[in-house]
Order: C-alpha cells, then sequence, then structure tokens
C-alpha cells in the first residue's frame, strides 16, 4: 500500500471518529456511572503519553540519578502542586532538565 493511501485512510478513519461524537450529540446519553470519570480522561491521556519518556532509558525503567528526565518530571510536578501554574510548572521542570544534564555532563 503506498504512502499516499496509508495517510488517506488514516485521515477518513480520524474524521470517522471525529465526526460520530459530533453525529451523536443529544441522541446518545452516556451510563451515569461514565459520565463523573470524564474529568480524568484529558489527565489519564497525558500520564499515558508522557510516563513512558520519563521513566524509560534504553527500555528499562530508570528511578535512579542517571535518569535526569526523571528528577526534572518530580521537580515540575511539585512546583505543579504547590503553585498551580502551567508556565511555571514547564519552566521549572525545563530548568531542573537542563542543570541535572550539566551536572552530568561535568560529573563524566
Amino acid at each position: 500500500m503506498s504512502l499516499a493511501m496509508v495517510m488517506l485512510v488514516c485521515g477518513l478513519i480520524t474524521f470517522a471518529i471525529r465526526l460520530s461524537f459530533i453525529a451523536l450529540e443529544g441522541r446518545y446519553r452516556p451510563p451515569g456511572w461514565f459520565v463523573p470519570l470524564l474529568p480524568f480522561v484529558p489527565i489519564a491521556a497525558l500520564t499515558a503519553l508522557v510516563a513512558p519518556d520519563l521513566l524509560l532509558v534504553d527500555g528499562q525503567v530508570s528511578l535512579g540519578a542517571g535518569n535526569p528526565r526523571f528528577w526534572a518530571g518530580v521537580v515540575a510536578i511539585a512546583v505543579a502542586a504547590w503553585r498551580g501554574s502551567i508556565l511555571l510548572t514547564i519552566g521549572c521542570g525545563f530548568a531542573a532538565l537542563w542543570l541535572l544534564r550539566l551536572a552530568a555532563q561535568a560529573a563524566a
């Protein structure tokens, strides 16, 4: 299958998925137990995207000093819990990552 065909099929599938939510608006009511869980969907999706990058080094879970991304993530989580500011969280996380990588290079 050519690359153009794969892109077309993937685009149509994505469009159909998004259209289904628009077309079903007002016609479908999710179960009562499901509705309170909806606010947690973005948190779960973001965690699923970020956690592997923070925890894995060369395909292995690494929580030690050899993984500066993990510790920068811990700093970012602490800042987010402390201040609740997205920009401050991102800035502190990047600063921590930069400093930790700089320290690792100096030690090597």
